[in-house]
């Protein structure tokens, strides 16, 4: 059993921008280069000759880490459901070699908030509707999951969390109260999302919190100077949660999520529903603030969020808990963000360190630079997701 009523991830699986599986992850991390790449029809906003906004998309170039072409076509005409089921059995076969042994019911959810976004682009505007009943099933966010389900066999409850960019956070608290309540042996949690078409980038360009026209080091420089806001990016991640494993990557002792209700963008200048966020995630894990060594924080480079989290990492914790983002190298990928984000922590919980962005210019001094040795404290993950969705879950190394 883990300790103080915690849950265990035992198995990682992950298609990003740095290709598909856990190693290209990892190694892609490692080199501390980004998976951005320069690509065709992701041009930035510009004023035009009357002074509004034209648009150069789908004429220039743009800095985007989309998953690249991959999987099985057997899984789906998109990617979206090659990579949602990939990284499941990716993650499924990783918890069966590290002495993960299934129960009677194991459930399954699915992070996400906006999903074949490719194939529904073409059936609007290129097949008009006009598709065979099958084609058009397989559009519904549903249709994965029942797949994975018939596949392996697994009769527990499944659906589906969305939450924005927390969405990650939100599943994996779902999957603990699940497991808490006795619903579930064992859970299976999936975020994706592969949602780059050049029109959903050019909204959060105009929105102001997306840099298409830079080289990622120099536009997303989280808690640094300098920074513009981030790069966008593609994944779908994977785990499997458990409390019967030899083997685990780590434990998840409790978090908690709150919602500013304040604006469908900013946070609430107060941090009042931010902070109660964090601290009731320290509470529900049952640890003090002290036992935190690292905030692997949301830092999606924007003034708001990071503001946000540095006034927080220094309220409530001490000069030794480094605060590190990888959003610089793995993009925002939206909905699969948090859970990105965690498979970073556990993965690091397993090969003894985090590799950290680099520092590229005047930074908070708690962040931390390229690699960071992680020792037996605890992470705290926080993710704030657009509109007020805020949320942190504290993570432990396997016992």
């Amino acid at each position: 059993m883990s300790p103080q009523g915690g849950i265990e991830i035992c198995g990682v699986g992950a298609v990003t921008g740095y290709g598909w599986g856990r190693k290209a992850l990892w190694d892609g991390l490692r080199s501390a280069k980004p998976a951005a790449t320069l690509t065709h029809g992701y041009g930035s906003d510009r004023p035009d000759s009357d002074g509004g906004i034209g648009t150069t998309f789908g004429e220039n170039c743009g800095w985007v880490a989309r998953v690249p072409q991959g999987g099985d076509s057997a899984d789906g005409r998109g990617r979206f459901a090659r990579a949602m089921r990939a990284a499941a059995r990716e993650a499924i076969d990783d918890a069966l070699r590290r002495g993960w042994r299934q129960g009677r019911r194991v459930g399954l959810l699915h992070a996400v908030v906006l999903g074949e976004v490719d194939l529904w682009k073409d059936f609007y505007l290129l097949e008009h509707g006009d598709i065979r009943a099958r084609e058009y099933l397989a559009l519904m966010p549903s249709t994965p999951m029942s797949t994975l389900m018939q596949e392996y066999g697994f009769h527990g409850p499944a659906m589906n969390v969305s939450a924005m960019c927390a969405s990650g956070n939100a599943g994996l608290l779902t999957a603990k109260l699940w497991l808490d309540a006795g619903l579930v042996d064992d859970v299976v949690l999936v975020a994706t999302d592969l949602s780059l078409t050049p029109e959903n980038v050019r909204h959060f360009v105009r929105l102001g919190v997306t840099v298409v026209d830079a080289e990622p080091l120099d536009g997303c420089r989280p808690f640094q100077e300098g920074s513009r806001g981030f790069v966008m990016g593609e994944a779908s991640v994977a785990f499997v949660l458990s409390r019967k494993t030899r083997t685990p990557y780590t434990t998840v002792l409790g978090g908690a999520m709150s919602h500013d209700a304040y604006h469908a963008t900013s946070i609430d200048p107060e941090l009042s529903q931010v902070r109660r966020c964090f601290t009731e995630a320290l509470d529900n894990a049952g640890v003090p603030a002290s036992a935190v060594g690292y905030l692997n924080a949301h830092g999606p480079g924007t003034r708001q969020c990071d503001t946000t989290e540095s006034v927080l990492a220094d309220e409530l914790f001490g000069d030794d808990t480094g605060v590190y983002s990888v959003k610089p190298l793995v993009g925002h990928c939206q909905g699969a963000a948090a859970a990105v984000e965690l498979a970073v922590t556990a993965m690091g919980y397993d090969y003894g360190y985090v590799p950290a962005p680099l520092r590229v210019a005047q930074a908070h001094p708690k962040l931390r630079n390229g690699i960071v040795d992680i020792d037996d404290r605890l992470t705290m993950k926080s993710s704030l997701g657009m509109g007020g969705h805020n949320s942190a879950v504290v993570l432990a190394p396997p016992k």
